[in-house]
């Protein structure tokens, strides 16, 4: 539901494969290293000892 671009009937419908994995790879990207979870409270990545702080959003995209 987060990934609006699954959906035909929106604007930000993908027509070219790379964009669509260009919008996958930075949405899961986000979800596991700048996003705070509310069952865990830290990030995917914080829990699974891949890095120890929450990014910003400046840090995923350098």
């Amino acid at each position: 539901m987060q990934m609006r671009r699954l959906t035909r009937l929106t604007n930000a419908f993908s027509k070219k494969c790379d964009n669509l994995w260009a919008a996958y790879c930075l949405h899961f990207s986000y979800y596991n290293f700048c996003r705070i979870h509310r069952s865990i409270r830290v990030t995917p990545a914080m829990e699974a000892s891949i890095t120890n702080h929450v990014w910003e959003l400046a840090e995923l995209l350098a």
